[in-house]
């Protein structure tokens, strides 16, 4: 039951099956699925990353047969939303929590309560901060989410091999303080040392809008730049945006992260050079898996670390056919604990 094995994230179908397994083999009454409820806090809905987390999380728990709810705050940077997400929830019996973090410290009081009734509670996505979660007697039982230093590095990767070895570049980076958006500009810069000149830096808080506006002024800065890396794809297409307007589509590279379905789109008409992928959907679902093997009395790893793929112009085609599924193979450590 604790094999390792690889596998792209079972399609519905597939789930479907196993969910009649897991109801009706070897678990009885002891399982307690059908009373069994998951809560999951992100950050919103309006984000399509968080949308697909969302949606994977609902399929996968149709397919296994337990409940799950999904809120959210309303927009990227509301902490305050997602708190009194979090705190509604703390009080309406959940068995296990999976929250998703605005910034490293926002949900850690909220989740006091979770934490002293002994509710299991999953980092997904984003650290939360472990020392102040230790201070405020908050512990997690596994973190599940991609590894954001890896997928900066790949762009980097990509970008030197976009331009050719040299040129300059400017970077959109997400949420003050945020983790996540922190290791991708730290994996990127470092797969650029020495090639590429990074000319300026500049937040603009994983919004389109804010993205668009933000290249704007970049491309006044620095009319002479070939390349930009968005630490986020809505930031990303903002910025394709803005170097359509200014009528420099062919000089300019974006390199993005997260593989939703418009980044995907294009990458397709070449408005994106790529986008590493980060699939959401596939963090939902381990989210489920999560818990359920937690409620079968299972430990489970510290750290799941979710898949990653860089999608451009010679596999954008089949990644949007798998869409949300992943297209690479990787390790899944929960599946195997599961009850069959």
């Amino acid at each position: 039951m604790n094999a390792r094995f690889r596998r792209a994230l079972i399609p519905v179908a597939l789930v479907t099956a196993v969910a009649a397994l897991t109801t009706g083999c070897g678990r009885g009454d002891d399982s307690g699925s059908d009373d069994f409820k998951i809560a999951i806090v992100t950050r919103n809905f309006t984000n399509p990353y968080w949308a697909a987390l969302r949606d994977g999380a609902k399929a996968e728990a149709e397919a296994l047969g337990v409940r799950v709810d999904v809120q959210a705050g309303q927009s990227e940077t509301d902490a305050d939303g997602e708190n009194a997400q979090i705190s509604t929830m703390a009080a309406q019996g959940y068995d296990c929590f999976g929250v998703v973090p605005v910034n490293s410290t926002n949900v850690i009081t909220p989740l006091t309560p979770v934490a002293r009734k002994d509710i299991p509670i999953l980092n997904l996505d984003t650290q939360i901060d472990a020392k102040a979660s230790e201070a405020a007697g908050v512990s997690y039982a596994s973190f599940i989410g991609s590894d954001n230093l890896d997928a900066g590095r790949i762009a980097g990767e990509r970008m030197v091999q976009a331009l050719g070895g040299s040129g300059k570049v400017v970077m959109l980076q997400g949420i003050a303080g945020e983790q996540n958006g922190i290791n991708r500009d730290r994996g990127f810069s470092d797969a650029v040392a020495g090639k590429l000149e990074i000319v300026q830096k500049a937040p603009a808080d994983y919004e389109q809008d804010k993205g668009l506006q933000v290249t704007e002024a970049m491309l006044r800065a620095h009319p002479d730049i070939t390349g930009i890396f968005a630490a986020n794809d809505t930031m990303g297409l903002g910025a394709a945006q803005a170097i359509k307007n200014a009528g420099k589509s062919e000089q300019i590279k974006v390199i993005s992260v997260d593989g939703i379905q418009a980044a995907l789109d294009a990458v397709r008409s070449g408005d994106l050079y790529g986008t590493v992928t980060q699939y959401p959907y596939a963090e939902g679902q381990l989210a489920v898996q999560g818990c359920l093997a937690l409620h079968q009395g299972k430990t489970l790893p510290s750290r799941v670390v979710a898949p990653i793929a860089f999608i451009g112009a010679d596999n954008v085609e089949q990644q949007i056919e798998a869409f949300p599924r992943p297209i690479v193979a990787f390790d899944n450590p929960i599946e195997g604990l599961l009850d069959k």
